[in-house]
């Protein structure tokens, strides 16, 4: 349950939370036509507080917009950066999760939409661990779900909200089958990731993560997860991995803005390696909190302090 907060960005100014809200004729209400992003902001160690990369989550944005085709944002990129920030600030978040969010308003009622009103929201709340207070230190179960993604279908490379329905029935039959999550394969039967979050595996060594070419989220948390690994020296494919390579892993474990880093003890009735979380997934792990914490120089312009 999201608890209140003071304040919501909507349309250029920030109103009270309650008064935030939108008519029943909204069409992205009615077709799923909106898009979002998931943004967090950490306390440093210097008692600061920073949004981990607000620059590429704004990018995002305007990029799943201009795949929607249909949907322009009537704010600049720095008008945005601005609101981000502001909201953040009038709420006192701290340590929190932020999300912008784009949807078409009131107007024509058919599937297209050319000319309804768009409508721009920056929400701000406390939200702990996405999938367990501790998830993160025991891992996770999950299942395969029987839903697939398919890029001639939908272009899940842009975060629209429709998208996640499929998230969310993969989501809900992992839960009704007694799992945590779900891990979604595409039509030809790779692994392509979490209901909402990516996956990687670990073998023999290397660190390996769905194609961007196959129907995933390209991941802001994944990507600084392969920069990550890539600076300490690890060797990453980004490749295609079967059901068969999931289940020889010597280790697993999912990326998000709200997962975080989030190890994957057993698939179905298969556990993972000899360990959860494995040496690499924990080194991982350990390396994103300190980056996100800014506990060394922040060498690749990730954080935006707010205080």
């Amino acid at each position: 349950m999201v608890k209140p907060m003071e304040f919501i960005w909507m349309d250029g100014k920030l109103v009270p939370w309650g008064e935030a809200n939108v008519h029943v004729m909204t069409h992205s209400l009615h077709y799923g036509m909106g898009v979002f992003e998931g943004i967090r902001s950490y306390r440093c160690a210097d008692g600061r507080f920073a949004i981990f990369r607000l620059n590429s989550h704004l990018n995002r944005l305007f990029e799943s917009a201009a795949i929607a085709e249909i949907i322009k944002i009537p704010y600049t990129y720095s008008e945005l950066e601005k609101a981000v920030i502001e909201t953040a600030q009038a709420n006192k978040l701290g340590e929190g999760y932020i999300r912008p969010l784009v949807v078409l308003g009131e107007g024509n009622m058919g599937p297209l939409s050319k000319d309804n009103p768009v409508r721009v929201f920056i929400i701000p709340w406390k939200w702990g661990r996405y999938l367990g207070r501790d998830a993160l230190d025991r891992g996770i179960s999950v299942s395969i779900s029987k839903w697939r993604r398919a890029n001639s279908v939908l272009p899940f490379q842009a975060k629209i909200t429709g998208h996640y329905v499929n998230a969310a029935v993969a989501r809900r039959d992992a839960e009704k089958a007694g799992f945590e999550e779900a891990i979604i394969k595409d039509e030809s039967g790779y692994i392509i990731e979490g209901s909402a979050e990516n996956i990687f595996i670990v073998k023999d060594g290397t660190l390996m993560t769905p194609d961007s070419r196959l129907p995933i989220l390209r991941g802001i948390t994944r990507d600084s997860i392969i920069c990550l690994a890539k600076d300490s020296g690890m060797r990453v494919e980004e490749t295609y991995i079967s059901e068969a390579d999931l289940s020889n892993a010597d280790e697993a474990f999912f990326t998000g803005t709200a997962a975080e880093v989030t190890p994957i003890k057993n698939i179905g009735e298969i556990f993972v390696g000899t360990a959860c979380p494995g040496p690499i997934t924990e080194k991982l792990q350990t390396l994103y909190f300190q980056t996100v914490r800014g506990e060394f120089p922040d060498k690749h312009h990730w954080l935006t302090y707010i205080d």
